[in-house]
């Protein structure tokens, strides 16, 4: 249930929503060293909400509002996160709650977050038309190497 690489569901993200992950990964790594939160939500390379105690449903909805319909959520481990007992997850919850906050895409961190209910997730996703992917740590080019055209 960890996801992959790439995009996973709903629509191809775009080249705004690529370089909103790209930024976003930094910030949220960053973060998430300072063991404030794993979670980000920016747009057009400015941040809009950093998740803190509230959780990561309430970073969305701050974000979200800000954002406009615009905003992408990114969401990370922390560096050296024991995973056998503490894992990053989004499922059908945080896919309604960005929903409902007009998010754009959702970018999480492959091989360390899980997607529980992937179902749900796909269909979530489709019908609001958020972007889904996974990206590594090394998001060097990644703006040019997964767009394709503009």
């Amino acid at each position: 249930h960890l996801a992959p690489d790439g995009p996973i569901c709903g629509p191809k993200p775009d080249k705004q929503v690529l370089r909103d992950a790209e930024f976003g990964l930094r910030i949220a790594k960053e973060v998430s060293a300072l063991d404030i939160g794993q979670t980000v939500v920016v747009r057009n390379g400015t941040v809009l909400a950093v998740e803190a105690f509230e959780g990561t449903n309430e970073a969305i909805r701050r974000g979200g509002k800000l954002g406009k319909g615009k905003g992408v959520l990114v969401k990370v481990s922390k560096p050296g996160q024991d995973m056998r007992f503490d894992v990053p997850v989004i499922g059908p919850a945080t896919l309604e709650t960005a929903a409902e906050a007009g998010l754009k895409g959702i970018v999480i961190e492959a091989g360390r977050t899980l997607i529980l209910g992937r179902e749900e997730v796909d269909a979530i996703a489709t019908k609001a038309g958020i972007a889904v992917m996974g990206i590594s740590e090394d998001v060097t080019g990644l703006v040019t190497s997964r767009s394709g055209r503009d």
